[in-house]
Parts: structure tokens; sequence; C-alpha cells
């Protein structure tokens, strides 16, 4: 195995797939000898190249920022010698290779094959027959959890689990941040991967039952109930005996054959690392495009994590109309930040750093490869759910629960989840755990569910796409991940405003 990776052939740096120590060499391709001029970490980048100070550092064919100071061949290539090129709002040119987005569109929905999901009454598909009970305030958090408690000793038939999904939220919100907390419980009631749900409300709150309804719309009332606790003199029974009757109408759903076109995966990253974009998130770019190509769904999230690679996708925009959208997103979302009094450009994470990560542009550069190479169809604001097939774009933050529950919302049955450093959390559906090195997936096997560092040892990408569809398909027939098996549930909403 090679000790380093060059990604690109214009690049001036390349990546140490194993520590370094001072004095010893690579040898590249073209037969230069590069040595060590102090130690390296794995994941972290060696310059190949003289950089004089104030120029670019080239990864990935892109520049991930400029120098701070003359770097010599052999030098360590890290925050302390490079910043971001990063700064303020841009103005944005729509430059599309037309013919590669008209292949691509005419490759969409191609391939044939099957997974065994559950049916739902309005044609969406599930992959979980699940019992959810959904809080429309946190002060009913303790009781959800209590009646979820008591309730799975009572599951039967196909119900997997009965799950509370707790959150802090419905109340003492205004404006938006309040709607965008209606929006998303509403989405999860309304989630295929729910054979059942309880709306579990306190009353006196400010996104209360009665107030949830229009968010609610059209529902399965085989399948939905409602509790207000304040109206029931005794919440636990009444609770229960709810759980009891949906329980016993989702109880006897079967798993059936269905189309590969009615599964929606979420594309998100966390605790990333030097190898992120080497090896997990290109791995996951091209199951999204085996997706797309049986008529699936793919959404990419974590909108900061764009920045810097936002032309990229911008320029597989399916047209105009998409194009602005997405300039939209991104404009919107760094005005989100600069009223908060917040640098655009605060990222990437301790973490992410200590794994090799350097700059914004460094990580979003690895981070959008999940998206693959199919035009963007479409782009959701927060809390949309999509009705397009093909690879859209959602409005969230980086926030791994966050964003995650927001793919979840937009309809995902299930979302891969990429990592170098590992992460135990799980969202409100299934969240398959990709590592990017095998040092991580060994040291935490128990949340680890697929090892993307294969490719470091010599795998190839057309080997371990094979392997994780096969894995993607039989988990949506059923087939449990790390994090459920666990008992690992969470939800978090986007917090947006003040709190009252």
């Amino acid at each position: 195995m090679s000790r380093f990776l060059q990604i690109h052939p214009d690049d001036n740096v390349v990546v140490c797939l194993e520590e370094m120590k001072k004095g010893e060499s690579i040898t590249l391709s073209n037969g230069n000898t590069i040595e060590a001029l102090e130690d390296i970490p794995a994941g972290h980048k060696i310059a190949i190249k003289d950089v004089p100070s104030g120029s670019d550092i080239i990864k990935y064919g892109y520049a991930i920022g400029h120098s701070t100071e003359d770097i010599t061949i052999g030098r360590w290539v890290h925050t302390h010698d490079i910043k971001t090129n990063l700064e303020g709002i841009l103005e944005y040119r729509y430059n599309p290779d037309t013919s590669d987005i008209e292949e691509k569109e005419s490759r969409m929905g191609t391939r044939k094959g099957t997974f065994k999901g559950f049916v739902r009454k309005d044609g969406k598909v599930g992959i979980r027959n699940e019992i959810w009970i959904i809080p429309t305030v946190g002060c009913v958090n303790n009781i959800a959890t209590a009646l979820a408690k008591e309730a799975n000793s009572l599951i039967k038939g196909s119900i997997d689990e009965v799950v509370a999904f707790t959150h802090n939220y419905g109340c003492s919100q205004t404006g938006d941040d309040q709607e965008h907390t209606r929006t998303i419980l509403s989405d999860l009631i309304h989630h295929p991967n729910a054979g059942g749900v309880l709306v579990l409300g306190l009353g006196c709150e400010n996104s209360n039952i009665d107030v949830l309804m229009p968010y609610i719309g059209e529902y399965d009332k085989d399948r939905v109930r409602f509790l207000v606790c304040q109206q029931s003199d005794d919440e636990m029974e009444d609770g229960i005996s709810l759980l009891k009757e949906l329980i016993e109408a989702a109880s006897a759903d079967v798993r059936q054959d269905c189309d590969l076109s009615k599964l929606i995966i979420g594309l998100k990253c966390g605790g990333s690392d030097g190898f992120s974009g080497i090896t997990a998130n290109p791995l996951v770019g091209r199951i999204s495009d085996r997706i797309i190509e049986y008529g699936g769904t793919s959404i990419l999230t974590e909108v900061p994590e764009m920045f810097g690679a936002e032309t990229i996708l911008m320029n597989r925009c399916k047209d105009e109309k998409t194009f602005d959208d997405t300039v939209n997103m991104i404009n919107g979302f760094k005005e989100y930040f600069t009223k908060q009094g917040e640098p655009i450009y605060e990222n990437p994470s301790p973490g992410n750093k200590a794994g090799g990560i350097t700059t914004l542009e460094d990580k979003s550069l690895g981070c959008t490869q999940k998206s693959g190479d199919y035009p963007v169809m479409n782009v959701l604001e927060y809390g949309e759910r999509t009705d397009v097939t093909g690879l859209n774009l959602l409005c969230a933050p980086g926030n791994d629960l966050c964003a995650a529950t927001a793919l979840a919302s937009a309809g995902a049955q299930i979302v891969l989840f990429t990592t170098g450093r590992g992460t135990p959390f799980a969202c409100p559906v299934p969240t398959m755990k990709i590592a990017s090195n095998n040092r991580i997936a060994d040291k935490k096997s128990n949340w680890i569910d697929f090892r993307a560092g294969q490719i470091l040892e010599g795998r190839t990408f057309e080997e371990l796409t094979d392997e994780l569809f096969d894995k993607i398909v039989r988990t949506a027939s059923g087939e449990k991940l790390k994090s459920e098996i666990a008992g690992f549930h969470d939800m978090a909403i986007w917090k947006r405003g003040v709190t009252l």
C-alpha cells in the first residue's frame, strides 16, 4: 500500500496515508523524492512543491486556501500555515455542462430492482414498522419516554419498536422559529417508517395539537392518535390505551416487494477527517448515483459545508431556476450567520482539524463528494418534504443531529452517515455509520456499520459500491444497524429564533 495519495495531478500537497516521521521520504509518480521535514500525522498534508507566502494550496484540483508563509517541499501543511480564501457573500454565474447533464438525466431510472418495504396508504414506503410518539412540546418529554418504555412490552407482529422522539421546543418560540418546529413535527407524523403515531400534547403550549392540525393536514386516521395531557385524568392510562390501538393496527403489516425508485437516502457526514474526502464520501457519492439510476432519490444537506465547493453543485443544476434556488440557499445561509454577528467561515471543528482537515474549502470539497455526479434536480427549504426524484439539496445546518433530523423530515427513510472520528448517535430513521478509516472502524466496531477505509488497503470503489449498495438494500428490507441494535434514537430541531 502506498504511504500517500495525490488526489489530483495539479495538487501541490499529498495526503499521508500513515504517519510520517521527520526524515522519512516518499517517491512521487514523476520520480521525485520528498523528505518529511517534520513529523506529519496520518490524514494530514505534506507539500510536494514550494509554495510562496500568499499562494494557493491546491487539493482535489481546487484551492483550499492560501499559505500564510513560505512553505518548502516536505513541510507539514495545516492550520499553522494556511488561511481560507473565503469571505463574504458572492455573486455566481451558471456555467453548466449541458451535454453532461442531459446524458446523466437520460440514465436516471434505467436500472430495475426491489427491496422489501411497508407500503402505506399514501403510496409511500417505509423501511421500518415502528410506533412513534411525537411530543408537541418538551414539557411532556418524560411522559412520552415512559409511555414508550411501557408500550415496548406490548409490541407484536411486524412492529419493530415503540420510540419517543423527545425535543425541547413547541413553546416560547416566535415567528419562523415556531413555524419550523410545527413543520418538522408534522413531517415526522407523516413519515412512512412509522406504522402508527401518537401525537402527545400538553394543552397550553404555542404549538398545541389544535394549532398543529393545519400543518398535519390529511392523515391516516387508522394510524394517528392524539392525546392532550391536561385534558386527561390519567395520561399514562389513556396513552397506553391509544398505543394499543396503534399496535393492533400496525402489527399485521407485512413487507412486500417495492421498487427501488421508492427509496430516499439522506447524505450526511460528521466527525470528518483527512480520509473522509478520499474514501467514505466519494463512496457514498457513487451510492447516490446508483440510487438515482434506480429511479430513487438522494438528499444532500449541511449548507455551511458546501461553502467553498458550492459552484461545483451550482453548475450541476438541471436548469437556471434550480441554480437560482441553490444560490439563494447558499447566500441566505451566509446572511443567517451575519445577522447573528457570527463569522461565515468559522469551520472546520477541532476534531476535523485533528483528523487533517485544514480549511472550510478543504472540508467542503470532501463533503460535497457525497452528492456523486448526477444533476441537482431540486432545492428544499428546511422542513420541506421532497416530491422530486434524483439529487435534492436541503437547507439545514451542519450540526449532525439537526441536519440528520432534517433529512428524515424531508422524507429520507435511511441516512448514510460518513465519519472519520466516530459517533454513536442516530436520527429518527436508521442511520448507517460508514467509517473513512479502518482505525476507527476497529476501535468503535459497536458504532460502525461499514468500512470505507478498505479503499486505503487496495479495495476498489467498484467493489465497495456493490457491497455497500447490497447492505443498504438489506437494511431497507429489515436488517438492523448498529445504532438500532443499541436502541439509539435522536431528534433535534434547528433553533433559529428568540426564546420567550
